[in-house]
């Protein structure tokens, strides 16, 4: 049976993943999650891809008192209200306009320091604004394993690099790859699987550190070629087709057709 094992989200896109026990999914996506991005000067986006360091944050949203804290590697802590905005901010998403306010207080001179450039913090109009391509991912931890596999490492690939919100036990080496066009239901919430997810330069970097140390690319690549000549698939993209919420441990599994129903 294939079930859900681990939830991975964080309030600050890129930075620490947190790994709760069970997510609400909206039509956007978790709730909570990728509330606020960074951006540079110029409103273009600013994420791990440019300063991997940016995991080793962790960042904790407190909606209902709206108080955003984040913790630095070396012990500093800025703190402050998360709905405290200036300035408005619009930034591409791979393409897609996401307009934002600049969160005011602390945040952005500390994370400027610690990055060592300037960028703001932003909060985006709607909840969801900060996602990626769809508001959920999926991946397994068969895929993971097979990439290892491939790979000829002797030490356990760490899944959380892939930054995925949804990880599977149960499966077949990329079986959610299968799922393509199909809807699936996870928990409490029914999504349906819309494409795979092509994989950037960030799963190449070591999920604690930010610092690169597995070129997970030119594996992936090796055994599972390209799409479109340079796009490399790991894991899925789903949209949201009823709410609801997911918890580590509850079933997953695609709506049968009426074929498979006969």
């Amino acid at each position: 049976m294939v079930t859900v094992s681990r939830l991975s989200v964080t309030p600050v896109k890129s930075m620490r993943l947190h790994h709760p026990f069970e997510i609400r999914l909206e039509g956007y996506g978790a709730v909570g999650n990728r509330r606020f991005y960074l951006a540079e000067q110029d409103g273009r986006l600013f994420t791990g891809a440019k300063h991997g360091p940016l995991v080793a944050v962790v960042a904790d949203h407190d909606a209902d008192r709206e108080w955003l804290r984040l913790c630095l590697p070396d012990g500093e802590v800025v703190e402050g209200p998360a709905d405290d905005l200036g300035a408005e901010v619009e930034t591409s998403f791979w393409g897609r306009p996401v307009k934002g306010r600049r969160v005011l207080g602390p945040f952005s001179d500390a994370l400027a320091v610690y990055a060592d450039h300037p960028v703001a913090l932003v909060r985006p109009e709607a909840p969801g604004d900060a996602n990626d391509e769809a508001p959920v991912s999926m991946l397994s931890s068969a895929s993971v394993e097979e990439l290892g596999r491939r790979a000829g490492r002797f030490e356990p690939v760490d899944s959380r690099r892939f930054r995925m919100l949804i990880q599977l036990d149960g499966c077949n080496p990329h079986q959610e790859d299968g799922w393509i066009g199909r809807r699936v239901r996870v928990g409490q919430a029914l999504v349906e699987v819309s494409e795979p997810v092509s994989r950037c330069v960030i799963t190449t970097q070591d999920p604690d550190t930010g610092l690169k140390d597995f070129d997970t690319l030119r594996q992936i690549e090796a055994y599972r070629g390209l799409r479109a000549r340079k796009k490399i698939d790991f894991g899925v993209y789903a949209a949201v087709v009823e709410p609801g919420v997911v918890r580590v441990g509850d079933s997953v599994g695609p709506e049968l057709s009426p074929l498979e129903m006969m």
